[in-house]
């Protein structure tokens, strides 16, 4: 059998300025399920995440805050990490843009390019959004505000460095021209109209006189690099690049197949400047790049001062790890905005997981307890499920739920066309083996979970291998 191509998967960094929110969570959750949904498959898998913790924005909070900047980005970075228990992440690496040996990497970055004829100082004077951490054009702005952040851009004039993002509009055009390079193919459209649009060189310092919270620029002490140049150098440093002592970096990235995961606002920034800035290095581009919509709520986006935030640990202590992820994987497009409320989640929770998935296994697993006398042998499967497997290779989240839930279905229809329950008392052979299927197809289920919910993956099969009932896999709601 021939050697599967080793498997790179990573999300973006959060700015370590804040409590994770939604949009972080579905990102961490969708990219949890690619990496589970690889492993199942044979393939070996390395899973990046981390915190983003220079740049302008963060400085400010923690100053304002009157905290120490490490100790502020000490303290988001452990918040976001809690992720990985709340909600059951299997990532190898949470890279800190604060740790020792991504800012080696990132000076490296710098003297790559620098020696490719890619870095240039002039002065300069533009309009900057702090919020964003990137210059704006006046076509970036609406009635003179950042259409993110609702403010005014700082007007700035300085001496920085320039990275010579011009030199590679053929090269990104090329790039961007493959269908599969950017999913889904509507941003990659979006992409390669903004670079045939022309190019800008890209500011890439900061004069430490106006911002100091940054990575020091090789052999100049004036400058810290712009976040942005700092940060996106952390999927490869995270595999131990430049050095690569442990062959990480040649193995999961120059012979790997690469994928990024990233919010839709990303795309200047995944599929353009960092793909440039990899070309400049000499670098191997990203094979891939997914980019997920937004999470709105109540027809509006979230804001604290509407009142309709959705915390995701809050979310995880109402639903529980599982029903949380389930949540965002079935209920949030994969590609579009959506909108959520907690009525609505009620609502999904209650009828799918309460009476659908939970209430399913304990009819199967209570029959199977009464009726048989020891355990079926584990089901032999060979494969799983087309459109299954096809939807989770395609980034389709929400398609590969709902083929498992009608599964769920069909078995809930079985029970009422066959009543087993009822047959026993009149045929118990007979009523055995529907029994027997319900449970050989209820442990398929099972399988198809692992990527998606990994706890009710491991409940059910083995409740069906111990033929023992569980404990209530999804409690219903206090009202």
């Amino acid at each position: 059998m021939k050697d599967k191509t080793p498997k790179y998967i990573t999300t973006t960094l959060p700015y370590a300025n804040a409590s994770p929110h939604m949009g972080h969570a579905l990102e961490f959750v969708q990219a949890d399920a690619l990496t589970r949904f690889a492993r199942l498959m044979g393939e070996e898998v390395f899973s990046n995440s981390g915190a983003d913790e220079h740049g302008q924005k963060v400085a400010r909070k923690a100053d304002e805050a009157g905290v120490d900047r490490q100790e502020y980005v000490d303290k988001y970075a452990d918040e976001l990490n809690k992720l990985k228990e709340a909600l059951n992440l299997s990532y190898d690496s949470f890279i800190r843009t604060t740790d020792p040996l991504h800012k080696k990497a990132a000076q490296e970055m710098w003297r790559l390019c620098d020696e490719a004829g890619d870095i240039y100082k002039k002065k300069y004077k533009g309009l900057y959004c702090v919020g964003c951490e990137s210059f704006k054009t006046d076509s970036d702005l609406i009635d003179g505000k950042c259409p993110d952040h609702l403010v005014a851009p700082e007007e700035v004039e300085e001496e920085n460095y320039f990275f010579k993002l011009s030199n590679y509009q053929e090269y990104l055009e090329e790039c961007l021209s493959k269908e599969g390079s950017v999913v889904p193919d509507f941003r990659r459209l979006e992409a390669l109209k903004f670079v045939q649009g022309g190019l800008e060189d890209l500011s890439i310092s900061r004069e430490k006189s106006r911002m100091d919270w940054g990575i020091d620029v090789p052999g100049d002490e004036e400058h810290v690099m712009y976040v942005w140049f700092d940060a996106l150098t952390n999927y490869i440093s995270c595999l131990g690049w430049p050095e690569d002592a442990e062959e990480k970096f040649d193995k999961f990235w120059v012979k790997g197949e690469t994928l990024q995961l990233a919010g839709k606002d990303q795309v200047r920034f995944q599929s353009v400047i960092w793909q440039a800035m990899l070309k400049s290095a000499g670098i191997k581009g990203t094979d891939t790049i997914f980019y997920h919509g937004f999470i709105n709520s109540g027809g509006h986006k979230m804001s604290k001062s509407i009142g309709n935030v959705i915390d995701p640990y809050a979310l995880v202590e109402r639903y529980g790890t599982d029903a949380a992820r389930y949540i965002m994987l079935r209920h949030v497009h994969p590609t579009d905005d959506s909108d959520l409320t907690w009525e609505k989640m009620d609502e999904y929770y209650t009828a799918n997981l309460v009476n659908g998935l939970g209430n399913l296994t304990a009819r199967i697993m209570k029959m199977a307890e009464t009726h048989l006398d020891a355990p079926i042998e584990r089901p032999e499967v060979n494969g799983f499920d087309k459109d299954f497997t096809n939807a989770l290779d395609n980034y389709d989240f929400m398609t590969a739920t709902d083929v498992v839930w009608k599964k769920v279905q069909q078995l809930d229809e079985k029970i009422t066309e066959t009543e087993p329950f009822r047959l026993v008392k009149e045929d118990k052979e007979a009523a055995v083996v529907i029994i027997k299927e319900l449970l050989h197809d209820l442990y398929i289920v099972g399988r198809m979970l692992h990527p998606l919910l990994p706890e009710a993956n491991v409940v059910i099969k083995q409740a069906v291998l111990e033929n023992k009932k569980p404990e209530n896999m999804f409690s219903r709601l206090e009202s």
